[in-house]
């Protein structure tokens, strides 16, 4: 009987630990190599997207915030080509979604006339919150910078979404420069961006 009662506990205690590695692996991206799983910057970038890739998919939006910025409040990716984005996806309830919403908040004010920021909610996709938890974060944080949602069901598996948060640069052309997995500062989101703009400027070799 008391073998009974603790291979009864035991199985028990082994469904919590599943359920627990379950909602975790979706708020992080433990299988890609630059991706944080907590409130720090990932050490590294990721090389699943290569630099010059065309996105899969012309992502539309719904914006909750920020069409005085981006001119308009349901838009596709495409329609912000011309000046270099960045993505990033995120959701209402995402811990670290949560601990990088400051620093893509500075590093918005200090760079919105070099490049767009539009963060997408994926929230109903990964079971990370609804629409509401994500304008509250939003408000709760006094996040200004442009953010909507998207009903594309494809996006996580257009933008290679492993992970939460997924930051994806964007040049003036609409082609990926760098795809990241994990939780990003302010000096990581300017280093990566300096970057794509040189690169931009670099004269061509013939």
């Amino acid at each position: 009987m008391r073998n009974m009662i603790r291979n009864a506990w035991r199985s028990r205690w082994v469904t919590v630990a599943t359920v627990l590695a379950v909602l975790l692996a979706a708020c992080s991206s433990a299988a890609d190599p630059g991706v944080s799983s907590g409130g720090s910057p990932a050490s590294s970038s990721s090389g699943s997207s290569p630099a010059g890739e065309k996105l899969p998919q012309d992502l539309s939006s719904t914006l909750y915030q920020g069409s005085d910025v981006l001119g308009e409040g349901n838009l596709t990716i495409s329609s912000l080509q011309g000046k270099p984005l960045v993505l990033n996806f995120w959701a209402g309830l995402c811990p670290p979604c949560r601990a990088e919403m400051p620093d893509l908040q500075e590093f918005y004010e200090e760079n919105k006339d070099r490049v767009n920021l539009l963060g997408i909610d994926v929230g109903q996709f990964t079971g990370l919150g609804d629409q509401a938890s994500a304008k509250a974060l939003l408000e709760e944080l006094d996040v200004t910078y442009p953010a909507g949602f998207t009903n594309d069901g494809g996006v996580m598996r257009d933008y290679k979404i492993l992970g939460m948060p997924t930051t994806v640069f964007i040049d003036s052309k609409g082609e990926t420069f760098r795809h990241w997995g994990g939780v990003l500062n302010k000096d990581l989101l300017t280093k990566v961006t300096n970057e794509m703009l040189e690169l931009e400027s670099a004269p061509l070799n013939y």
